[in-house]
């Protein structure tokens, strides 16, 4: 699969987006990102629960509402994209009707529950000659790209290790199909922050060899795993260790990478998500993505910066703007698609493989 799609024109009407979808996901990251970016319209949002409705009338008046996806599907001529934000089971039908109706579709990860179901998308979608597209915003955080920049720059020497945590101190539930045990649900923090961390380390340090995990469920009343570490042995001879946790009552940092000639150091989470949570939009005259001095990484070799060691790194700024700007560029231009389906199941293989090692406590290979 090439990654590109057949460019829809260079009509000046902005295409045209159903998103299914109105609960965290669809409301917090899809919709604001969508109707902030130049060239595409939110035309429809798909949700049944008479609520989120309204919040998406007060919040986007003049959007229309649909109560199923099949209502959306019903009129696909009137539409140019459809963007999945439903809860993890329902993206493979979801994704398959959108597609066989002959609509794009961008799928928020995990796209699916398996790499082969994955791959069956990706399959899909190329025999139709559309863009099947999953929203990895992570991607586009601040660390993440400032650390592809240091890496770019020789900054680090050849890096060894890559360690990364998505940890948060959350010891009561909350409830909710996330924390269901029920395997066709797709949840617990494996599938959930599992598919952010895997997808970083598979982007930076190329494909994975070997996989092993522990993967635990910690809180009274839990189903789904809450605690789960993951490492990864790249072909490359990169280890990466990547922690996901709400069970972390002190938290270490985001990212910490060792290099050759020097380590990286970085604490605090992207703002982007707490900034959508809290109202801001892209756009609205403030600055974006962007993050205070003091919570800087640091750069150094031989002690923590926080003893004097290293210097501090300006973070870039983070950019989720800059995920549905170039799927619009995908649909207008035929430019590259952002995160292909290929690449998503390549994020599922590790994920599978950490399931069954954490399972049956042994190394698997790839």
């Amino acid at each position: 699969m090439t990654g590109r799609t057949p460019p829809l024109g260079s009509s000046s009407a902005p295409l045209r987006v159903g998103l299914v979808g109105y609960g965290l996901a669809g409301s917090v990251f899809h919709a604001p990102l969508i109707a902030a970016t130049e060239g595409l319209a939110l035309d429809t949002v798909v949700t049944s629960n008479p609520e989120r409705q309204e919040q998406a009338r007060a919040e986007f008046p003049d959007v229309r509402v649909a109560a199923s996806a099949d209502d959306l599907l019903a009129r696909a001529d009137e539409l140019d994209l459809v963007v999945i934000a439903s809860p993890n089971k329902t993206h493979v039908p979801l994704a398959t009707a959108a597609l066989k109706t002959g609509l794009p579709v961008v799928v928020d990860k995990p796209i699916a529950g398996t790499a082969a179901e994955a791959r069956e998308l990706a399959a899909l979608a190329e025999e139709r000659g559309l863009l099947l597209s999953v929203f990895q915003n992570r991607r586009w955080d601040n660390d993440f790209l400032t650390l592809r920049a240091l890496m770019e720059d020789g900054e680090l020497g050849d890096v060894w290790r890559f360690e990364s945590r998505f940890e948060r101190w959350r010891p009561q539930l909350k409830g909710g199909w996330r924390e269901s045990g029920d395997p066709a649900e797709i949840g617990g923090l494996l599938y959930d922050l599992g598919s952010h961390v895997v997808d970083q380390a598979l982007v930076l340090f190329g494909p994975a060899t070997h996989v092993y995990a522990e993967s635990d469920v910690r809180r009274a009343g839990a189903q789904a795993d809450d605690d789960t570490f993951i490492a990864i042995t790249h072909a490359g001879g990169v280890r990466s260790h990547l922690y996901v946790s709400a069970t972390t009552a002190q938290l270490g940092p985001r990212f910490r990478v060792l290099g050759s000639q020097a380590g990286y150091v970085k604490y605090g989470l992207d703002p982007q998500e707490a900034a959508l949570r809290e109202g801001a939009r892209p756009g609205d005259g403030t600055e974006w993505g962007t993050e205070p001095e003091a919570m800087w990484g640091g750069l150094g070799s031989g002690e923590s910066p926080l003893t004097g060691g290293g210097r501090p790194v300006p973070t870039l700024p983070g950019d989720y703007p800059a995920y549905y700007a170039a799927v619009a560029a995908a649909l207008r231009d035929g430019a590259p698609n952002p995160v292909t389906a290929l690449e998503a199941a390549a994020a599922l293989d590790v994920l599978e493989a950490a399931r069954r090692s954490a399972r049956d406590g042994v190394v698997v290979s790839l």
